[in-house]
């Protein structure tokens, strides 16, 4: 995998996946509102719904994807790239207030016992929506990894929802067509407003570890098995090491320790060597800082700091 900064090719393909996912967005509300008035299914009007919340979502995402690509500048001296945890933290919060409303929807129908018309049309047009939303939202969780885009993987995973939402209001049209019993459009929509809870609060959660600086448990793994691979075939060590994933990188800062009578010149080659070690291998890439010490006064000058 590519642990280098995107491409121009990268940003290409990931626009155009993101320009998709907006056309057929709107695509997918004008069939789902059409099922809806052809039936006044409460699990359609559920999945109508979630639709209108995914559109706004995904004009969100847009915007951070293009902000995400502005290089560092005066006011933003680490880059723009952790605006995907906003977008990521944005969709979760549209997924549950889509939840709620699904909720609500599905429990008062259920209490006036309404019934659906024209189940046989609504059933199809919520088939065929079904169908492109999964191949949609496999395909931009795929290209978001590839690509290691938050942006984009987490727009993918609201279009999963959305599919498994749909899925489940098809699975609650056949079984309320074929037995009568009409309690089945309503449950199936409080059904999958609980489905769609689950996956919004995955989404925030997923934000708010990204916002917090939440150690990567992975990345910390490889890093210490890298450091403690290298720092041992030079015979120096190392500490107060610190990371953080600011969206498309990792960034990466430590402290190493030569033992006395190194000259600067060989303890910059080692670190240097080391610290490109840990960019070619992190993925995201990495940006590393490093922090050189000498073992003879280290002690002394850092007496009562903690390392």
């Amino acid at each position: 995998m590519n642990v280098t900064a995107h491409t121009e090719a990268d940003r290409k393909a990931m626009s155009f996946a993101m320009k998709l996912s907006l056309v057929i967005g709107c695509l997918m509300f004008v069939m789902k509102v059409s099922a809806y008035i052809l039936t006044g299914s409460a699990a359609i009007l559920s999945d109508a719904a979630e639709s209108v919340v995914h559109v706004a979502a995904v004009f969100f995402a847009a915007y951070s994807l293009r902000l995400s690509y502005k290089p560092a500048d005066d006011d933003h001296m680490y880059g723009h790239a952790k605006i995907a945890f906003f977008s990521a933290g944005f969709e979760g919060a549209m997924i549950i207030l889509a939840a709620i409303y699904i909720l609500y929807e599905s429990i008062h129908k259920w209490i006036l016992g309404q019934h659906p018309d024209n189940l046989g049309y609504g059933t199809l047009l919520t088939v065929a929506a079904t169908l492109i939303n999964g191949a949609l939202g496999g395909y931009l969780v795929w290209l978001g990894r590839q690509k290691n885009s938050l942006i984009l993987e987490a727009n993918g995973k609201h279009v999963l929802t959305d599919c498994w939402t749909s899925l489940a209001v098809v699975v609650g049209l056949g079984l309320t067509y074929f037995t009568k019993w009409y309690q089945w459009d309503p449950i199936c929509g409080i059904i999958m407003a609980i489905n769609i809870l689950v996956a919004g609060g995955g989404l925030m959660k997923s934000s708010m570890a990204g916002l917090m600086d939440l150690a990567d448990p992975e990345a910390h793994r490889q890093l210490l098995e890298l450091l403690k691979r290298e720092t041992t075939s030079r015979g120096i060590s190392y500490h107060a090491l610190r990371h953080r994933n600011v969206g498309d990188a990792h960034w990466v800062e430590l402290h190493f320790v030569f033992p006395v009578g190194t000259s600067l010149a060989e303890a910059h080659r080692s670190a240097t060597a080391i610290e490109q070690m840990i960019e070619k291998s992190l993925v995201p890439r990495a940006h590393v800082t490093s922090h050189l010490e000498c073992a003879g006064d280290h002690d002394e000058l850092h007496a009562g700091e903690r390392h």
